[in-house]
């Protein structure tokens, strides 16, 4: 049995007052907050072993190179990856949006002939089809509609139910003989729908189109095995499992990572180069792992993961699930409106919502007078806030330290917002 208000108590930052109010924090869907182990675990890093990984003979290198891959089997531990030596499934990225465009980048690549034969897989043409959907958030939908644009490939989507689930059960219409690739978010940011993802996949791999998965808000939230879901790549951020900002992970099936051209270029990632003739690079990882890498940000990435686990993610979700309850009543609060399902059922507790007459920054600003930390704006989604007739919206997130009481004073101070502002 977890014991949550404990745990509470390991995120130094949630003890300090804002405004004369204590601090009340509900905007882990954009950053969690960390740790105490995971701040040391950076801050350790920078004492003792602090050097390049992959690149040096000296004791210090040796140190490191050894705690980044350790890092790295953690992450691949925590999704369900391979992290044998020579196999691993695991690419450190700068972010899930750098993951991304290393994707769109490398089958952009690969459309140009880069990677031979093997990586024709990849490969667009005018006629062929990226799929992706009205929920993504514009780190998936831009870099494929771009990769659209450059290879002369057709951008289409899967439409929204009214609450603004992807309509999964179109997968069949959706995705044809021509799609190429399908990329779709695991659970939306706006509305906390959990993604019915199966039927996709097996539509995707039915046609030999290649699946990525936006996995940045179900790693922290889910127990997530990317081989039992047979994606073939997926991407998510450190930042929003507990652990640092600046990095991120990439996912991909061993097979597709070795056939997949590199995306960037320099350092590291090359076995031999020449100044008459192409280099030839590395094995993945390393081959998509170019420059320096942010080695003490993974390390405590890695102590995040191991911290997830330990604490089990069904906890995790369990115990989420008891404090979205207590958000879905803001859709009770008069002139207030939810965006997304408003049965507890398939969702995880990021709640958008509107307020009739209230700008959502204004709501924004109201909330954080009353030391409530809140999301305002679109949330880098505007079509499914299109979706809902909407611009922009605020939204409140949950994460483990978050209590019941906290979100019955959010629904609180959420009846004080109208009479306010005199609406």
């Amino acid at each position: 049995m977890v014991d949550f208000l404990e745990l509470r108590k390991q995120f130094p930052i949630l003890g300090q007052e804002v405004h004369g109010h204590q601090l009340v924090y509900f905007d882990s869907a954009a950053t969690a907050q960390k740790p105490q182990c995971v701040i040391d675990a950076e801050s350790r890093f920078y004492e003792t072993i602090n050097a390049g990984v992959h690149r040096g003979a000296h004791e210090l290198a040796a140190r490191s190179t050894v705690a980044f891959e350790e890092a790295r089997a953690k992450v691949a531990k925590l999704v369900g990856a391979n992290s044998v030596e020579g196999q691993e499934e695991i690419v450190v990225t700068a972010g899930a949006t750098a993951g991304l465009n290393l994707l769109a980048t490398a089958f952009g690549n690969a459309s140009l002939g880069r990677g031979g034969d093997a990586a024709k897989r990849f490969a667009l043409k005018p006629g062929d089809e990226i799929v992706v959907s009205k929920a993504e958030h514009h780190s998936v939908l831009l870099p494929f509609q771009e990769l659209a644009y450059r290879t002369g490939a057709t951008l289409k989507w899967f439409d929204l139910t009214d609450d603004g689930r992807i309509r999964s059960d179109t997968a069949d219409e959706v995705i044809t003989d021509r799609t190429k690739i399908v990329a779709v978010t695991h659970i939306s940011n706006v509305t906390g729908a959990i993604t019915d993802i199966e039927p996709i996949i097996k539509r995707a791999h039915e046609v030999g189109a290649i699946f990525i998965l936006d996995a940045c808000q179900s790693v922290p939230h889910l127990k997530i095995d990317f081989h039992k879901m047979d994606v073939d790549f997926a991407a998510w951020s450190a930042h929003k499992m507990y652990g640092p900002t600046g990095v991120g992970f990439l996912y991909g099936k061993r097979e597709f990572l070795e056939a997949l051209p590199p995306a960037s270029f320099g350092g590291s990632m090359v076995e031999l180069a020449w100044m008459d003739k192409p280099a030839e690079y590395m094995e993945p990882p390393a081959r998509f792992e170019a420059g320096t890498q942010p080695v003490a940000q993974v390390v405590a990435a890695g102590v995040a993961a191991d911290w997830m686990r330990e604490i089990g993610m069904e906890n995790v979700e369990a115990h989420e699930k008891t404090i979205t309850a207590e958000l879905l009543k803001l859709n009770d609060v008069p002139g207030f409106r939810v965006l997304g399902p408003l049965e507890n059922k398939d969702r995880i507790g990021t709640v958008s919502f509107d307020v009739e007459g209230v700008h959502p920054h204004d709501v924004g600003q109201f909330f954080d007078a009353q030391g409530v930390a809140v999301r305002v704006g679109h949330h880098c989604a505007q079509p499914v806030h299109r979706h809902f007739g909407l611009f922009a919206s605020s939204r409140a997130s949950t994460g483990v330290y978050n209590t019941v009481e906290e979100a019955k004073q959010l629904v609180e101070t959420a009846g004080k917002v109208r009479s306010f502002f005199e609406v």
